[in-house]
């Protein structure tokens, strides 16, 4: 087993980790507490494992975590601060986004970083499909998915 030494930030605290360069950074994470990530394939198919690197949505399940040294992650236990949700947390209760919960994670990234992106811009339905469209959720029926992501939007862009 070859291990290495990565030095990265985790939801804003730097973390230094000895691990085996053989592992994804999904396994990494979960082995050091962040079990908020959740694993559904384990092939980069259904978004549970998503989390930000670099403010860019990945499947960490696929993502090894040696790539993640010097880098700066983002988990869905991050986001809430001082025991309030964030605002996409939110927008994902009081659209009743949120059902059986194991694909939320990932939504919850893949939203945070569309929101973050598109901030004060105009969006279509049709382009908050297609950015969620490797989050896979059985539950849901995506409409409230998307109500969330429109609700954030309204809110963190103060638009109509």
């Amino acid at each position: 087993m070859m291990m290495q030494n990565i030095s990265c930030t985790v939801n804003g605290k730097p973390v230094t980790l000895l691990v085996d360069v053989r592992k994804s950074l999904l396994e990494v994470l979960r082995e050091n507490g962040f079990t908020g990530i959740k694993e559904g394939c384990g092939a980069g198919e259904c978004g549970a494992c998503t989390v930000l690197v670099d403010n860019i949505p990945v499947d960490s399940c696929l993502y090894l975590a040696v790539r993640a040294d010097a880098r700066n992650i983002r988990t869905v236990e991050g986001e809430a601060r001082g025991g309030t949700l964030s605002a996409v947390q939110q927008a994902y209760l009081d659209a009743g986004a949120v059902q059986c919960g194991f694909c939320t994670p990932g939504l919850i990234m893949t939203t945070t970083a569309f929101v973050e992106k598109h901030r004060g811009k105009k969006v279509s339905r049709a382009e908050i499909r297609k950015a969620h469209a490797g989050n896979l959720c059985r539950c849901t029926g995506y409409e409230s998915i998307v109500r969330a992501v429109e609700k954030c939007l309204k809110v963190e862009g103060d638009r109509e």
